[in-house]
Formats: structure tokens, sequence, C-alpha cells
């Protein structure tokens, strides 16, 4: 699934409309350049689920930013890893026990992502396209059928 992303609202909106489908055990994947939006999804995302109040650093320093949310979530930033088993040390496996996770750089995990993310993954690509972005939205394991259920309103 290609969606268009005309603006940051947009990339907001796209958040938004997969938190109420998140189901514990699921990885969300945002993958793409610096600069694409990966942490304004993952935003927009947390706040639907822990309402428009709530303070969504990027993790960029912090690596993971836990959210006690229904189902609860956690948001990692792997770019600073310098080795796959680093991300076990940040709680990866433990976040996928009881919740969701949404992951910023995921090839820094290598390897087979199943290994590490389990069978439910959602892969959004983000890319430029012109003045925009483009997500290009992808899922593995119960996410083949529930990306029917992602609607975007911006």
């Amino acid at each position: 699934m290609r969606i268009s992303l005309a603006d940051e609202a947009a990339t907001t909106a796209l958040g938004r409309a997969i938190a109420p489908v998140l189901r514990p055990g699921d990885a969300v994947l945002l993958d793409g350049p610096l600069g694409m939006g990966k942490s304004t999804l993952a935003r927009g995302l947390i706040r639907a689920l822990a309402g428009e109040d709530v303070d969504v650093p990027s993790p960029t320093f912090t690596i993971v930013q836990f959210y006690e949310t229904a189902p609860p979530v956690a948001h990692f930033d792997l770019y600073r890893l310098e080795r796959p088993s680093e991300a076990a040390e940040v709680g990866l496996d433990e976040s996928l026990d009881l919740g969701c996770a949404l992951i910023e750089w995921p090839e820094r995990l290598g390897g087979d992502p199943e290994v590490w993310l389990g069978p439910d993954r959602l892969t959004i690509r983000l890319e430029e396209d012109g003045a925009g972005r483009v997500a290009t939205v992808s899922g593995v394991g119960r996410w083949e059928d529930a990306l029917k259920e992602i609607h975007v309103r911006s």
C-alpha cells in the first residue's frame, strides 16, 4: 500500500490510523532516511493511544521511551546501536512480550527480523516524493489482513 503524505499533519494522521489496529506482540518498523518523518509518525500513533497532551520526545539519545497505553508501547530509535545484541539490553524482547514496539532504524537489528520481532510486523518505509513524502506500508503475519483496517484521515 502506498500513501501520499503531503505534510507533517498527513504523517501524523497515518500514525493515528495505525494506533487502533495495534495488538500486543506487534512490531512497527519505521524505515527511511534521516528527516523523513519517522518520529512524527510515531508521535501521532502514541498520542492517539495516550492522549494529545502526552510529551513524546524522540528516543534518539535515550534509545527507548516507554508509554503506559493500551496496549503498552515502547518507541525505539536504534540508530546509535553498535551491535544487534544491544537491542536486548534496552528491552526490545520485553516490550514485545508486554505490548508493542515502534522501531526506528530496524536494519540495525541485522539478519532475519522474525528472530527479534516475531511474526506480526508492519513495515512503513518513508521516502521523499516531490515536496511531500510517500509511505510504503506492508505487513506480515496478522498485518497482512490488518492493513485493510487502516484508514488515513488528514
